[in-house]
C-alpha cells in the first residue's frame, strides 16, 4: 500500500536516469518498447542482449541510432552473459528474455529450460556483485486458469504449460536468492500484452498479430475451440510505463500484476480485428488447444495503490495496433 515503509534496499535503489542498464531480451516485443522508454528516462547507457529467437534488430532501429548497443547472443549460456558484464559496468538489469508460449507445445523441455537458465545465470552474476538491481518479467500464465476472480498476487500458482512452469520456477528462484543473499530483485507480472512490434510470423505469433497477418494475406482467421477463452489484454506502452514507475516502489522479492480492468474473449478479439480490417469473409473453427488457460481476469488493486497507473482502452489500443500491422506486414 502507499503508506507502507519502503524496504532499505528500495530506498537506496539507484535511479534509472544516469544508470547503465542491460535489457536481456531487449530486441523482442515488450523489451524493445522498454529500451525506447529507458532512453527517454535518461539512462547513461542501454545495452541489449538478445538471441533473436523472436527478437528483431528492426525493433531497435531507432534505439541503435541513439547509441544502444546490441549483443546478438544467448543469456542461457553463462559465459556469453558474463562476456557482456566484462565489457560494461552495468547497474541495472531488466530480464525480458523468454520463448513464446506456443513454443512449449512443440519443444516443452527447452521452453522450460530457457526461463530457468536465464534467470539463474543473471542471479549468479548479481550474487557476485556484478550489478545492483534486477527487474524480472514473469507472466500471468503462472497462475493457470482462474480459481477465483479477479486474480490477485496471492492467487495460487498453477501453471498448465511448461512455458508457464519455467516462468513459475524462475520467480521462485529469484525469491530464494533474495532471501539467501539479500539481493535487490523484484518481479513484474504483465498479463496479455498487445501492440506494435508483437511477432506476427509463423506458429509462435500471438492471436492479434496472426489474425491481422492472415487477413492481409487473404487467409481466413481461426478460432480455436469455442473462442470463449478470456484474456486480460493490456497495451504494451502501458506495461512499460508501469514498469518504469514501479522501479522505485517495489520491495525485493515482491511481485505485482500489470493488467487492465477486465477481460475479453478471444472470439471477440478476432471479430474486432476483422471489423477494423474491413474483413467480411469466413472465420474458421479449429480444435481447442490442449492446456489452454480458460480465464484470466486480473486484479490490479495493488499496482493502482502503488503508482499513477494509466490504462489505454482496448478500442484505442487495438486501433493503433492494427494500423501498425497494416504499415509493417509485408
Amino acid at each position: 500500500m502507499k503508506n507502507e515503509q519502503p524496504h532499505v534496499a528500495q530506498r537506496m535503489r539507484q535511479d534509472l536516469q544516469g544508470s547503465s542498464i542491460l535489457v536481456v531480451g531487449g530486441a523482442g516485443f515488450i523489451g524493445s518498447h522498454l529500451v525506447d522508454r529507458l532512453i527517454l528516462e535518461g539512462a547513461k547507457q542501454v545495452i541489449v542482449m538478445d538471441n533473436m529467437f523472436l527478437g528483431s534488430e528492426e525493433n531497435l532501429r531507432e534505439a541503435i541510432s541513439q547509441g544502444v548497443i546490441l549483443y546478438k547472443d544467448d543469456a542461457e549460456i553463462a559465459s556469453s552473459l558474463s562476456y557482456v558484464f566484462e565489457r560494461h559496468s552495468i547497474d541495472v538489469v531488466f530480464n525480458a528474455a523468454t520463448k513464446a508460449l506456443n513454443y512449449s507445445f512443440v519443444n516443452p523441455s527447452n521452453a522450460f529450460d530457457t526461463n530457468v537458465k536465464v534467470i539463474l545465470n543473471i542471479l549468479e552474476l548479481q550474487r557476485r556483485k556484478a550489478f545492483k538491481t534486477l527487474c524480472h518479467f514473469s507472466t500471468s500464465e503462472v497462475y493457470g486458469t482462474a480459481i477465483y476472480e479477479p486474480m490477485d498476487e496471492k492467487h495460487p500458482i498453477n501453471p498448465t504449460t511448461t512455458y508457464a512452469a519455467g516462468k513459475a520456477a524462475a520467480d521462485l528462484a529469484l525469491q530464494s536468492y533474495v532471501r539467501m543473499f539479500d539481493l535487490d530483485a523484484f518481479i513484474v507480472r504483465p498479463f496479455n500484452n498487445y501492440g506494435p512490434r508483437q511477432n506476427y510470423k509463423g506458429y509462435l505469433a500471438g492471436v492479434i498479430p496472426i489474425t491481422a497477418w492472415r487477413i492481409l494475406h487473404g487467409i481466413p482467421p481461426e478460432i480455436h475451440g469455442k473462442g470463449s477463452q478470456s484474456r486480460d489484454f493490456i497495451y504494451v506502452s502501458d506495461t512499460v510505463d508501469a514498469i518504469v514507475k514501479l522501479y522505485r516502489k517495489m520491495n525485493p522479492s515482491d511481485s505485482v500484476n500489470i493488467s487492465t480492468d477486465g477481460q475479453i474473449q478471444i472470439k471477440d478479439v478476432i471479430h474486432k480485428v476483422a471489423a477494423l480490417m474491413d474483413y467480411h469473409g469466413p472465420i474458421l473453427q479449429k480444435d481447442a488447444r490442449k492446456s489452454d488457460v480458460e480465464c484470466h481476469n486480473a486484479s490490479n488493486a495493488k499496482i493502482k495503490a502503488m503508482i499513477d497507473y494509466h490504462i489505454t482502452s482496448f478500442e484505442e489500443g487495438i486501433q493503433n495496433t492494427i494500423e501498425w500491422y497494416k504499415r509493417n506486414i509485408k
